[in-house]
């Protein structure tokens, strides 16, 4: 497995990916991830590449997963965690834990972060496992703070510092 930056060439794959009726409900409800937003961000993350990132996860050279970070704090060294999506082809694998760790790893060690973070809506239990496994520390809640098919769905928050990575 292998992390790498997305390029143009990954729209396809991207596209199907955050599009597939499968992942589409555990993304956040108002991002958009049609082809020319998702172009627009990588034209833009290739001009500012310490924004942040689309990554693909390769598995045997093919793709088979998408997350990305973005500089939430700059002055503080933080970084958000988001759109984690594992194709359906390639699922119960736990290769989203492996990715993370790889990417807690390079976001800490080489860039020299401080703080990831990320949250999940309160029904999406297998983010929530995911997040545990990966080693990231359940914070808070921020209860009912976002309207999702007309209900109001909790956030659930997620952090890993420095000191929670494993040796």
């Amino acid at each position: 497995m292998r992390l790498r930056r997305a390029t143009p060439a990954d729209l396809d794959f991207l596209v199907e990916l955050y599009e597939n009726e499968d992942v589409r409900p555990f993304l956040a409800g108002g991002a958009r991830y049609d082809r020319e937003t998702l172009c627009d961000e990588l034209a833009r993350l290739a001009r500012e590449p310490t924004a942040g990132a689309i990554l693909v996860v390769d598995v045997d050279g093919e793709p088979a997963a998408a997350l990305n970070w973005r500089l939430e704090n700059e002055r503080h060294r933080i970084a958000h965690l988001g759109a984690l999506a594992v194709h359906p082809a390639f699922r119960g694998r736990h290769l989203a834990d492996e990715a993370a760790r790889l990417l807690q790893r390079h976001l800490i060690v080489d860039l020299g972060f401080h703080r990831l973070q990320l949250e999940v809506y309160g029904f999406n239990e297998r983010a929530m496992r995911h997040a545990e496994r990966s080693g990231f520390v359940r914070e808070g809640v921020k209860r009912k703070a976002y309207l999702r098919d007309g209900e109001w769905v909790d956030g659930v928050l997620y952090a890993l510092v420095e000191e929670d990575l494993e040796a």
